[in-house]
């Protein structure tokens, strides 16, 4: 479609949500789809699952008493085995992996759990994690390769892929629980669902660009299609699909406070939530800190053997030289296990010997907000009544005395008027008519309100946006795929998780690629911000929660800052990996013509990096979209809430209704931003990421 006509298409657009605006007085269906017109989507769903649970139920439930056998036996083990042992082991292999610094970091974070009184709950989560992840290894790798093998296949598991990473996992707890009952191996099957996909897709990728010349010499040699596979194509892939594995065991954990809400099994998981529960949030964190030490353990350990140069085999090689590692590894245990039996502390660490200091974070906590209510008061009140309210229902709204100090009068809205069609014609002017029409768009929306912007013409906007950026197959099914939200009755509770969502999205992006180019000029900062991403990346999400609840009570302000403290840390990292990966030369080119620091980062860096950047964009919103269903238990409304009523009432069709609809907010801004950084790389002549 040529440009002329896209923006005579887009003017045309803004005049018909312009008018359909000032007609909705008149047609109220415009803003709120009639109940009369929903479809029942709802009982359809329900009556499906009532014929899957009445029909293939015993069978489920029998290999869940199957799959209890070795659960329980691996969670038997690890209570039996001495922390001390598990302690020598975990070090030697983070050693063998990585060397000192990360042997150190796991001897520390090992202790940690021993000291602070929390092993035999953290073996328990860690039962679940040494089954879940190898069989949703197992899972993964035979799924990535039958994509690479067959196009049909890839065809169907891509969008399932999709579905599972994106569709939140308490909306898949329900008919988990209705099949399978009630118990540790519920959780083990939510834990295997969503951490299966990256797994798959690591082995797809990496499958793929195992490079022509190796399967060529492999095909020389004469081997099998077989040979050619496990001998030349999975270990030459090897890299990649450890990489993929890195990322499977980090979901499995981010699944154990989950897991523990249907397991019913005394592990870390449970203690969080409990401690939460009872707003705790010196025991709530110090659990916390657990399972955010044995996920940063593992996603070294596994990372490390990664990125590993693979060994070069020797000829005639010595049994004892070959498997040395595992030998040593055997004798440490032996060894330390000794140990254990004459000192019976290395064994059973002593109560007395704990460190709990909860109740200083609580005086903390509770401090902070004594002493600075009015601080925090003004705060959450202007966040609230001067970003949050105008962009949910607009300034037409919510502008008043009560509000802002003063009404919103007749005079005040011809100015609000004129000066938004000033900045327009000026960015059209200085921009192009592109940025003027967004520009239009974003003024109709701060004075209307996202809530009460007509569905027709915000399904015709991201229709056409797909159009412009990726072509007619991707507005086709933008425009389905919201239209579902509609039909199904969901659209209001789309829009405020696209409200609440949005601004989180914005803020957290704007914060974090001012802190990543800080990153990247300042080392420093660098390193100080390393750790911080390292830790809200792996706490778990329910424990983000418990500082804001704490400080911030219930509310939406609550909401969107921990959406916010979680879905920061892309916008850090690919910021800074975006302009430390700009090309050296580039660089001294730019410094041999006389540019500033200043000048090559704004006009060389930022330009080659943002194609990188936006790729965080993407993450951050799928981040924050994650986040939605924890922030809807301080008071959110939105498909998160429509979750928990699913799962708290027992109606399949309401929670999978509402998870199929954040699905499709994450699937659609991720195909939106993924096909504007390809656009974007191609203009630049840059490899696509």
């Amino acid at each position: 479609m040529a440009q002329a006509q896209l923006r005579m298409i887009w003017a045309g657009l803004g005049a018909l949500t312009l008018a359909m605006l000032f007609m909705s007085d008149a047609a109220k269906w415009l803003i709120e789809y009639p109940e009369a017109w929903v479809l029942p989507i709802t009982p359809w769903l329900n009556a499906a699952m009532d014929w899957t649970v009445a029909v293939f139920g015993p069978a489920f439930k029998a290999f869940s008493a199957v799959m209890d056998i070795p659960m329980s036996a691996v969670r038997e083990f690890l209570q039996w085995l001495p922390w001390s042992v598990t302690l020598v082991l975990l070090t030697f292999v983070a050693y063998a992996v990585s060397g000192t610094s990360l042997a150190i970091f796991t001897f520390l974070a090992v202790l940690y759990m021993v000291v602070i009184g929390y092993w035999p709950e953290s073996m328990n989560s860690l039962s679940l994690v040494a089954i879940s992840v190898p069989m949703a290894v197992g899972i993964g790798f035979g799924l990535g390769a039958l994509a690479f093998f067959s196009d049909r296949a890839e065809r169907i598991i891509k969008p399932v892929m999709d579905l599972l990473q994106t569709v939140p996992a308490f909306a898949y707890l329900l008919p988990i629980l209705l099949l399978f009952g009630f118990g540790p191996v519920v959780g083990l099957i939510a834990s295997i669902l969503y951490a299966f996909p990256p797994t798959v897709r690591n082995t797809m990728l990496g499958l793929r660009r195992v490079p022509d010349e190796v399967i060529e010499a492999g095909l020389m040699s004469g081997a099998t299609m077989r040979q050619l596979f496990w001998r030349v194509r999975v270990p030459s892939a090897m890299r990649q699909i450890l990489l993929g594995v890195n990322q499977t065991t980090m979901a499995a954990f981010s699944m154990v406070i989950i897991a523990s809400i249907i397991g019913g099994t005394a592990d870390i998981g449970w203690e969080v939530l409990s401690t939460m529960r009872k707003a705790q949030f010196g025991e709530s964190l110090l659990a916390g800190i657990v399972i955010a030490l044995m996920a940063m353990v593992m996603d070294r350990i596994t990372a490390a053997a990664a990125i590993a140069e693979p060994k070069e085999p020797i000829l005639n090689e010595p049994l004892w030289s070959r498997y040395r590692m595992w030998l040593i590894a055997g004798g440490l245990a032996l060894f330390t296990a000794a140990l254990a039996q004459v000192f019976p502390a290395l064994s059973a660490y002593p109560r007395a010997w704990e460190i709990f200091p909860a109740q200083y974070l609580n005086d903390a906590v509770t401090f902070v907000v004594v002493e600075y209510s009015d601080a925090i008061n003004t705060i959450k009140s202007v966040a609230f009544f001067f970003i949050m309210l105008p962009v949910k229902i607009g300034l037409n709204e919510t502008v008043s005395p009560f509000t802002w100090g003063f009404e919103f009068t007749t005079p005040l809205r011809i100015g609000y008027a004129a000066i938004a069609a000033a900045v327009i014609l000026w960015v059209a002017r200085s921009k192009g008519s592109g940025a003027g029409v967004a520009v239009f768009f974003a003024a109709m929306l701060i004075y209307f309100g996202l809530t009460r912007m007509p569905w027709p013409a915000i399904v015709a906007v991201a229709a056409l946006l797909s159009w412009q950026l990726a072509g007619p197959k991707l507005a086709i099914g933008t425009a389905l795929s919201l239209m579902f939200l509609v039909v199904s009755g969901v659209w209001p509770q789309a829009m405020l998780s696209v409200y609440l969502c949005g601004i989180a999205v914005l803020l957290s992006f704007a914060l974090g690629a001012t802190l990543g180019i800080l990153a990247s000029e300042f080392d420093g900062v660098s390193k100080v911000l390393r750790p911080i991403n390292d830790t809200l990346q792996t706490m778990p999400l329910f424990v983000i929660l418990i500082p804001f609840l704490m400080i911030f009570k219930i509310g939406e302000f609550t909401a969107l800052l921990a959406i916010m403290a979680y879905a920061i840390v892309p916008a850090i990292r690919y910021t800074e990996h975006g302009l430390r990966s700009v090309p050296a030369y580039v660089i001294e080119a730019a410094t041999c013509i006389g540019c500033t620091r200043m000048q090559r980062l704004w006009r060389v860096k930022l330009p080659l990096a943002l194609p990188v950047m936006m790729l965080g964009l993407n993450q951050t919103i799928m981040y924050g979209i994650a986040m939605l269903v924890i922030a809807a238990l301080v008071g959110t409304n939105g498909l998160g809430q429509q979750v928990y009523i699913g799962l708290g009432d027992g109606d399949f069709g309401v929670g999978i209704v509402a998870g199929l609809g954040m699905a499709i907010i994450a699937i659609i801004a991720d195909r939106l931003t993924a096909a504007w950084s390809k656009g974007r790389q191609e203009e630049l002549g840059l490899e696509a990421e």
